[in-house]
């Protein structure tokens, strides 16, 4: 389990790569402010963020190691694949279903950027069960 703290709103200056690599939880928001959010995210192989849509939040996603194929549609209906690897950013407008399922053999390693904040200050969600059963709670 990755052990980084959620720095916000305070300045802060990272190596965001390296903390994205080092990260080990599906999910660890790294910065949370008033109007933007930094979480870091490890997808295993086989596994998927989960499909989901934001109102009222635009996305930004680096994948810092790793392949996956990327689905956007306007809705659940309507995905489409894309792929996406180490370097690739990765934008999803507000109201557009996606999802990122992780198609290498290693971890896939990725930060995400999106305002406002959807996740309380300091969460950490070991797997993505523990995501699941915050998000239903």
């Amino acid at each position: 389990m990755t052990q980084t703290s959620d720095h916000g709103p305070h300045p802060f200056i990272t190596h965001i790569e390296k903390e994205t690599l080092d990260n080990t939880n599906f999910r660890t928001t790294l910065w949370t402010g008033k109007h933007i959010q930094v979480t870091l995210m490890t997808i295993q192989p086989g596994h998927d963020i989960g499909l989901e849509v934001h109102h009222g939040v635009d996305q930004f996603l680096r994948i810092e190691e790793g392949t996956a194929t990327v689905y956007f549609g306007e809705s659940k209906d309507t995905l489409v694949a894309h792929p996406a690897a180490t370097d690739d950013a990765i934008l999803v407008p507000d109201g557009t279903w996606h999802n990122l399922v992780n198609t290498g053999d290693v971890p896939l390693k990725l930060y995400s950027i999106y305002g406002p904040p959807d996740h309380a200050f300091g969460t950490i969600h070991v797997t993505q069960h523990d995501a699941q059963v915050d998000e239903n709670e």
